[in-house]
């Protein structure tokens, strides 16, 4: 089901739009509403730092592991990291 929506332009913009016939002009509003509303929405649901520290601290995080390792630790761990995902992902092409 849906539902008429009636949008007032300027008349130099309609003018314009004329010159293009051949564009749906309503899908292209429909589009950029659905759009604009999908950014809102991604904008509303991402925490800030400070949001996600909250979180983890009252998540029992010690504030001493959210701290930087050392270089080589740091790298050890994402070589391990990728590692396993490599695992995860050949296990899943293989069935």
């Amino acid at each position: 089901m849906s539902v008429t929506f009636t949008v007032r332009i300027p008349k130099r913009l309609a003018e314009k739009m004329k010159k293009y016939r051949e564009i749906n002009w309503s899908e292209v509003v429909r589009k950029s509403i659905e759009e604009y509303i999908m950014r809102l929405e991604e904008s509303r649901s991402a925490l800030d730092a400070d949001e996600v520290l909250e979180e983890l601290l009252n998540m029992g995080v010690s504030p001493e592991d959210l701290e930087p390792l050392d270089y080589s630790i740091e790298k050890k761990y994402y070589e391990m990291i990728g590692e396993a995902e490599w695992k995860r992902l050949s296990s899943i092409r293989a069935k």
